[in-house]
């Protein structure tokens, strides 16, 4: 056997131990407020993708497929839908096996305890949780963001290093960088500075112009975390933030990494991720999934994204000839689908979409269940879940008209819902 291979396997080993010894926690109780209405009636953890996924089989998958099978899901605002899926499409995990996905919603549990406060706060509040399962290693992770990444890596580096904080981050450019957390690093990847929405961000050295942002994504030590979630939790004037509060205050005493986040099947180059937190950024995120070659590879085998498999039939399309034919050309259309006499181009289509003679969808996501009639147009617009629109509905043509009934973005997105149908 030579030497490479030995090395390798040892690697792997090393590792998989490290993320047998893991307990994954995803923050998904945020309440999203800037998908607008989209989240009046869910947390946007449970805000459909891709045609057949929800934003948070995303961070599951990337559990799973990375060998991290004890998983804290933490909840709290509307969260129904959310529970719904994970109970319905997650629970394929072996408990005898010491495998999880257990969720952990918000309680007020006496006087001194309020529902979660901030991210820190979210997983102090469930420190039995992690003394119980007594894992070397917690892994904090965001619950609402869309990318493929094999946290094993990132374990290993954290280890290797003797690290107690590390810290997930992508390079981005210095004028969207006020949104994130910004870091300074030194040659070996400690970081020396972290700023948490700096309207001012500092630029990489090397790079000026582009920005080193914290993905959210946090390795601790899991006797170290527990020892900092207690001494933040004393802290009155903190707001009990990873981002604001206890990464920052870590700087200066503790051993804080980066870890630069990089593409699956080509390391070293910066990876897949998107925050798909504002109706144009989750818009252009569906849409760009149509283009010939998406950056975003769902039909990656060795990585795949696992979600709820809904019973549902083949999509069909009704009609051959002719202006009636139903047809869809760059666009994703999932089971159940029926496109009957209609024209559907460079669109996201979820399950169970129904659409008549005589319409034309373009650059539109139609989420689970919509229903659109005959003799539509529809442009530029996110038709959300259970919606029915009228015949010959004109949405996305004049945003004028538009803004009286319906919510149009910065960016020329329509997002119709069956609450602005109804009024």
């Amino acid at each position: 056997m030579s030497s490479t291979s030995t090395s390798n396997e040892q690697d792997s080993r090393f590792v998989s131990r490290l993320t047998r010894d893991t307990l994954a926690l995803i923050m998904a109780g945020g309440r999203g407020s800037r998908l607008m209405q989209m989240t009046l009636s869910r947390a946007k953890p449970a805000v459909p993708f891709g045609g057949k996924f929800r934003i948070i089989d995303f961070t599951l998958s990337n559990c799973i497929n990375s060998g991290i099978r004890r998983v804290g899901v933490l909840t709290q605002y509307k969260s129904h839908s959310l529970i719904r899926h994970l109970q319905q499409g997650w629970g394929f995990l072996r408990g005898q096996f010491g495998e999880f996905i257990e969720l952990l919603p918000a309680e007020q549990r006496g006087e001194a305890y309020d529902w979660y406060s901030g991210t820190a706060d979210s997983v102090y509040q469930n420190l039995d949780f992690i003394r119980r399962h007594q894992p070397a290693y917690v892994l904090v992770l965001a619950g609402d963001h869309i990318y493929k990444m094999d946290y094993g890596p990132m374990l290993a580096q954290h280890a290797r290093t003797g690290a107690q904080v590390t810290v997930g981050c992508i390079e981005v450019p210095a004028e969207e960088a006020s949104g994130f957390g910004v870091m300074q690093v030194d040659a070996a990847n400690r970081v020396v500075e972290f700023q948490e929405k700096p309207q001012a961000p500092h630029c990489l050295a090397d790079k000026p112009g582009v920005a080193l942002a914290s993905m959210g994504i946090y390795v601790f030590d899991a006797r170290f975390l527990l020892e900092q979630l207690s001494r933040d939790a004393g802290i009155r004037e903190s707001s009990h933030d990873f981002g604001k509060d206890v990464v920052p205050s870590l700087i200066a005493g503790g051993k804080v990494y980066s870890y630069r986040f990089s593409d699956l099947n080509e390391p070293g180059r910066q990876g897949y991720w998107r925050d798909v937190g504002t109706i144009d950024s989750y818009w252009l995120a569906n849409i760009e999934l149509t283009y010939l070659v998406p950056e975003l590879n769902l039909y990656d085998a060795q990585w795949p994204i696992w979600t709820l498999q809904e019973q549902v039939p083949p999509a069909k399309f009704v009609f051959e000839q002719g202006p009636a034919a139903g047809t869809a050309v760059e666009s994703l259309v999932a089971g159940g689908c029926i496109v009957s006499g209609a024209q559907v181009r460079r669109s996201v289509l979820s399950v169970n979409v129904r659409i008549e003679r005589g319409t034309q969808i373009e650059d539109s996501l139609l989420l689970p269940g919509a229903r659109i009639g005959s003799n539509c147009e529809i442009r530029r617009a996110i038709i959300d879940e259970g919606c029915v629109i009228p015949d010959g509905s004109r949405i996305g043509c004049d945003l004028g008209i538009d803004k009286k009934q319906y919510y149009v973005s910065a960016g020329g997105v329509t997002l119709v819902t069956r609450e602005m149908l109804d009024a």
